[in-house]
């Protein structure tokens, strides 16, 4: 028996035909896809999965200091592990890190748009410090003047920052529910509509949190309560994402049970029309690799957990 039915009112990508073009994709086609510049791959064991992600983060720190240059960088609060296995690295092997130059993608804001303190439990800026840098030793982690957080005090002129170090040589991230990229909500794309070459020259702003990516910040950060997530966020903007050398996304949603958060998201930011309402689909037109942990791979089925 058939049984159909309109998507929630709050959902901004409301494209259903697409919706279910992209969720019949198996995971043995996940990887295929039409721009060769843009590389998926799936890695089953966890483990190998944060020390490649790590590995990636030291060998381009490491690559650009033999090259006598500065490593400019945008980094995420999520996934997380993989920091303390590249510290590990970077003690292990000795690297000075003074060419490194970094900016995270976002942080937690109030309802009037303040930025989080950095010693808040759930700031950004306290979480990055403590599980990355300051693990390096003293002697070899870049001066905390090079590390930058999104602030209300500089989202106005944070991609400005970016472009005044050459631009980045990288932007990390991992996928939100909605489709994410940092704080960049799906519903922002209204402002653009099917404007694609506006919508990439945006850059850092507040923006207000959608519904579900309070609840998905609520389940991977706050205990499961969605009273303690703040209703608002700075954040870079896709400007500050397409503008980077390269892209490495890394998508880790996995809770256990069979149960993936991300399966869907996943593929239709890489598989999905590309379009102002689904901000990963940005990924698709531009150079990167896309790295999905084996579970989130699997296919989109019901399951009763």
């Amino acid at each position: 028996m058939s049984f159909t039915y309109n998507l929630a009112n709050f959902i901004a990508f409301r494209d259903l035909k697409e919706c279910e073009r992209v969720r019949a994709i198996p995971r043995e086609q996940i990887t295929a896809h039409p721009n060769r510049d843009f590389k998926i791959r799936i890695i089953d064991d966890l483990g190998e999965f944060y020390a490649a992600f790590a590995t990636d983060i030291v060998s381009r720190i490491e690559a650009a200091r033999g090259e006598g240059r500065r490593f400019v960088g945008i980094f995420p609060v999520g996934p997380m592990p993989q920091y303390a296995i590249a510290a590990r690295m970077i003690n292990a092997l000795r690297i000075p890190m003074r060419h490194v130059h970094t900016f995270n993608m976002d942080e937690y804001a109030d309802q009037d748009g303040v930025t989080a303190p950095a010693d808040w439990p759930g700031s950004f800026q306290k979480s990055m410090l403590e599980s990355f840098f300051l693990k390096i030793d003293p002697d070899l982690r870049p001066p905390l003047a090079q590390i930058h957080f999104p602030a209300t005090a500089n989202i106005q002129h944070y991609g400005q920052m970016i472009a005044d170090m050459g631009g980045a040589e990288v932007c990390y991230g991992g996928i939100g529910w909605c489709g994410h990229i940092a704080f960049w909500e799906a519903d922002l794309g209204r402002e653009f509509g099917d404007d694609l070459e506006a919508y990439k020259q945006a850059g850092p702003r507040i923006v207000e949190l959608t519904p579900m990516t309070i609840m998905q910040n609520a389940l991977h950060s706050f205990g499961g309560d969605w009273s303690w997530v703040p209703p608002k966020a700075a954040s870079i903007g896709p400007a500050q994402i397409v503008g980077a050398q390269a892209r490495s996304f890394w998508l880790d949603g996995y809770i256990g049970g069979g149960v993936s958060w991300q399966r869907f998201i996943a593929r239709l930011c890489a598989h999905g029309r590309v379009n102002t309402l689904v901000p990963g689909s940005l990924l698709q037109t531009a150079p990167g690799t896309y790295t999905i942990y084996g579970p989130v791979a699997d296919n989109v089925e019901i399951h009763m957990a």
